[in-house]
């Protein structure tokens, strides 16, 4: 009984130690996250970049990392990028670099998961979050160099003298990357991430999150221009590591824009896991209700285009649905869409300056505009499901 008792214990041991051995040869992730900072070519705003991960440095300075990783993507130049690890050590935070880019295709799904796939690779987690830093305009779709030059339609970026703010992908087309590309770029990666935080124009419209729900489960993004200095990072940075504080990321954020010499800012949290429910309430409203022309002109605007084209979307459904239970239906799920938004009392666009603010849910709309530019939201996913 005694020598059954010893192989017994002797097999145990064997399995104990076979057991750890394979443990430390699974790729499971060792880090818990990794944060993916994108910063494709934007043409005009790589210096706000070089500030931007300066603040972000300082962030992790002040907070360090705690079973996570930094991983940032950087073009340097139209045709040059790199990628590099913010490594905290010592009280330091330093810059390893991991690869270097020759021509890097962001612009395309398949270039978008390849450069995903690199992170993955050198920074494996079980959680992903993504910062992307450049120019941006909605949902808008990108257009063709040809079609740009026969339209009379003025970008925000092309005012000169006057303070800058930003766009995503860069000022010209081939710079420029379509939301459903971005979205199919993720996904083909294996992965969705925990928040995108668009720091970029215009990013939090519903269009943007209908496109990214199986993406991502949170967006944080400004629903107008934002300011070209873009996200507080050196306040707002110790809330995107970790577990995100959302409501302190708002907080931060209205804290720096208030009292920025130009303080003009607006912020949404949009859950995205949320927005498929909002679907059917947003369809019965459609078929029931149309808006006037005349209403239009009295809904919230949160841009500096005639016509407009980014409508705020709570006070857009407010001007036409005429169901009080509809409408209550309505504003309880947009509640859950957005949990938590700030804004200054004006927003800041590069075509008309200051515009107030009377009211904000914190995200957008297309569906009213009559503007041109705006045309092609009919064939948006989010417009083919609420009509």
């Amino acid at each position: 009984m005694r020598k059954h008792i010893h192989l017994l214990l002797f097999f145990a041991s064997l399995f104990i130690l076979f057991s750890c051995h394979h443990k430390n040869d699974d790729p499971t992730p060792e880090n818990q996250k990794t944060l993916f900072v994108y910063m494709p070519w934007s043409n005009n705003l790589t210096s706000y970049f070089y500030t931007n991960l300066n603040d972000l440095e300082d962030a992790i300075i002040e907070r360090g990392l705690k079973d996570e990783r930094v991983i940032v993507f950087f073009s340097e130049t139209s045709t040059d990028a790199s990628m590099f690890e913010m490594v905290y050590k010592n009280g330091k935070v330093t810059r390893e670099t991991i690869n270097t880019y020759k021509n890097p295709p962001f612009t395309t799904a398949s270039g978008i998961t390849s450069i995903i796939n690199d992170v993955k690779r050198v920074a494996p987690a079980n959680v992903y979050s993504m910062i992307i830093g450049s120019h941006g305009f909605g949902w808008v779709p990108v257009q063709s160099t040809t079609l740009r030059r026969i339209s009379d339609f003025k970008y925000h970026w092309e005012n000169e003298n006057v303070p800058l703010t930003r766009y995503f992908g860069g000022t010209s087309p081939e710079f420029q990357t379509d939301i459903s590309t971005l979205a199919q770029g993720i996904t083909d990666a294996g992965i969705k991430m925990e928040y995108i935080l668009f720091d970029d124009c215009y990013m939090s419209t519903i269009e943007v999150a209908y496109d990214l729900r199986y993406a991502t489960d949170h967006i944080i993004a400004s629903t107008s221009e934002i300011m070209a200095y873009g996200m507080p990072y050196a306040i707002i940075g110790k809330h995107l590591l970790g577990t995100p504080n959302y409501q302190a990321i708002c907080d931060g954020f209205y804290q720096f824009y208030s009292t920025y010499s130009y303080p003009y800012g607006t912020l949404g949290i949009v859950d995205c896991r949320e927005v498929d429910a909002i679907i059917p309430i947003m369809k019965e409203i459609n078929a029931n209700y149309q808006i006037s022309s005349s209403a239009i002109s009295s809904i919230q605007r949160l841009d500096g285009y005639t016509p407009t084209i980014f409508f705020d979307f709570g006070d857009y459904v407010d001007k036409f649905c005429e169901d009080t239970q509809l409408l209550l239906s309505f504003k309880s799920q947009l509640d859950k869409v957005v949990p938590n938004k700030t804004h200054t009392g004006a927003y800041y666009s590069m075509n008309n300056g200051v515009n107030q603010i009377n009211t904000f849910s914190g995200i957008t709309v297309s569906d009213p505009s009559l503007n041109g530019r705006a045309s092609e939201k009919v064939n948006t996913a989010w417009y083919i499901a609420t009509h």
